[in-house]
């Protein structure tokens, strides 16, 4: 990807997913701040020293980004350190991010997506401190977390500090799916959490470095700037979108459920103004809804493209309250033509599953209640360690 100045398509596309989320929000309490948002609680330590970033378009206070308010308050920063989607937020899922230079403030941006998920010895010389801001949607797949393992990593190796600035899970309020087997590991999930983990990342990095998944079990020095005023329990819609195709509250509450079919031939809306709202094939027994995915920005070459897809609009229902399902993935199966097809990618569906199992159930047709109770130990397991390294009620 280009990571060469913002152009108007990058606004174009900010004022789309922007407004998106604003038509959808479900308003937090006013108190709330973000971690960034309390300068007064980490300003100080940032002085004299030399930063770097892991950061996108998302890490903001208020309007501005945390690179320029960090900057404006005298804090020397080295380099910004890139996820997925890249620093403005435009890439595709999955498109390479390169390394380039920010024009507003002359620094080097580099990709941690891509051949280069780490940071480098070479890379953190000079750094004093990492700061970790980006804004997270608190599914196992979501690779920012991912991102955040990898910098947590090189910093122990390193010997560097860790900050986070923690922001609100808006699926924080439950926990629920299947818990990953370590074999399955992947980028798409790297530790042994359900696909709802019901963490913020400042307390999913606790868990990281209290349950030894580093490699080595190395320990981070990590300092978490909490978020005041929240509890899990807090209805909360991000201001900016996290990523192109999750571009409002909704898609980011359905977002656990759908994504499954990212490694089936089921579109979930990319290409559409419902990403993850929306499924749908060629297949007419898949409902009365129908979409046809097209080329769009954030979605380049979506699938199904320019095929005339059957099947439902979740756009409306009320998904916090209906919670992580596999209800849609079953009855899709269920209803395919061409099952042996269905998986068009097995080796993906079950690196998002955690395991080879689920895509196993579902073809040996066991109901959503069975496959339920076959986690149910390991999900058991997982929210007694959770608990332990809670930092909101």
């Amino acid at each position: 990807m280009n990571l060469n100045p913002i152009k108007n398509s990058f606004f174009f596309v900010c004022f789309i997913v922007l407004s998106a989320c604003a038509s959808t929000q479900t308003d937090a309490p006013k108190s709330l701040k973000t971690g960034a948002e309390q300068t007064n609680l980490y300003i100080s330590d940032l002085k004299g020293k030399t930063i770097a970033l892991v950061v996108n378009h998302t890490s903001t206070i208020g309007k501005t980004h945390l690179a320029d308010s960090l900057i404006s308050l005298g804090v020397k920063i080295k380099t910004i350190f890139a996820p997925e989607h890249g620093f403005r937020g435009t890439a595709d899922a999955g498109e390479h991010v390169a390394n380039g230079i920010d024009k507003k403030t002359g620094l080097p941006i580099v990709s941690l997506y891509g051949s280069n998920k780490k940071p480098s010895a070479a890379q953190l010389e000079g750094i004093d401190v990492v700061i970790f801001d980006i804004q997270d949607v608190g599914a196992r797949f979501y690779t920012y977390t991912s991102t955040m393992h990898y910098v947590m990593e090189a910093c122990a190796e390193q010997s560097k500090k860790l900050l986070i600035l923690d922001r609100p899970n808006p699926n924080g309020h439950y926990v629920d799916g299947q818990v990953l087997n370590k074999k399955f590991a992947s980028f798409v999930g790297l530790n042994p959490v359900p696909v709802v983990h019901g963490c913020t990342v400042g307390e999913l990095a606790q868990m990281i470095n209290g349950e030894g998944w580093l490699t080595g079990s190395k320990k981070c020095n990590v300092q978490i700037i909490k978020c005041l005023n929240y509890k899990h329990t807090t209805p909360y819609a991000p201001p900016i979108a996290p990523s192109p195709n999750l571009p409002n509250l909704q898609s980011m509450l359905l977002y656990p459920s759908i994504c499954f079919f990212e490694g089936t031939d089921v579109s979930v809306g990319r290409g559409t103004d419902k990403q993850f709202q929306v499924i749908g094939s060629p297949n007419p027994k898949n409902g009365d809804f129908k979409f046809t995915p097209e080329d769009k920005p954030g979605a380049k070459n979506p699938p199904q493209k320019d095929k005339l897809c059957y099947g439902l609009d979740l756009s409306k229902i009320d998904a916090r309250s209906q919670a992580f399902s596999l209800k849609y993935l079953i009855d899709f199966y269920q209803k395919s033509d061409n099952k042996d097809k269905f998986f068009s990618s097995p080796s993906f569906f079950d690196k998002l599953a955690g395991s080879d199992t689920l895509r196993k159930q579902i073809i040996a047709g066991m109901t959503e209640t069975q496959i339920r109770a076959s986690w149910k130990g390991d999900l058991d397991k997982y929210k007694n360690i959770r608990q332990k390294y809670l930092m909101y009620e």
